[in-house]
């Protein structure tokens, strides 16, 4: 068995205490190499706070979306939507823009869309779509066109659903 020297024990020892998990010796790195391994340090953690806001972003723009549609289910303050709906329960009739607008907002909900998701794939503000399922609106045919084919059925098959609604309330 070797014996080593104290001065032997010690360098030993600073050798190790320099090495880090998963990092080089930086005493064996030249000048350059060091510059480019700081570099690579400061591009990670840019990274990483990057991604950490993005992250955020997202949920905040979640959050906020899923307030939004919680406020939509709320009840609504204007006077024509109250009355409508007092007009629908007392005589038990349901208007064709109602019926619509019960219609497209079952099927984005059967296929858990967004308002967002389905006003950008139709190419028609959120607002107005929002007013359209609610039956405030009345819609196009171009624009309930456009609708159907973003929640993925056709116009024929969007306008059967309506006439069943309609059927349903009238039986």
């Amino acid at each position: 068995m070797e014996t080593m020297t104290r001065t032997e024990e010690q360098t030993q020892i600073k050798a190790a205490t320099m090495v880090r998990p998963g990092t080089a010796r930086m005493r064996e790195l030249t000048p350059a190499q060091r510059r480019a391994v700081m570099f690579a340090q400061q591009q990670v953690l840019m990274a990483r706070a990057a991604r950490k806001a993005k992250d955020d972003a997202a949920e905040a723009r979640r959050r906020m979306w899923d307030e939004a549609e919680s406020a939509e289910r709320a009840p609504r303050t204007a006077t024509t939507a109250v009355a409508a709906r007092e007009q629908t329960r007392e005589t038990g009739e349901l208007t064709l823009r109602e019926a619509i607008g019960r219609v497209l907002r079952d099927l984005r909900s059967r296929d858990h869309k967004t308002l967002r998701e389905v006003s950008e794939k139709a190419g028609v503000s959120l607002g107005y779509l929002s007013e359209v399922e609610r039956g405030q609106k009345e819609a196009s045919s171009e624009l309930l066109s456009s609708i159907a084919e973003a929640l993925g059925v056709s116009t024929a098959q969007l306008l059967r659903m309506v006439a069943d609604r309609l059927d349903m309330v009238e039986a």
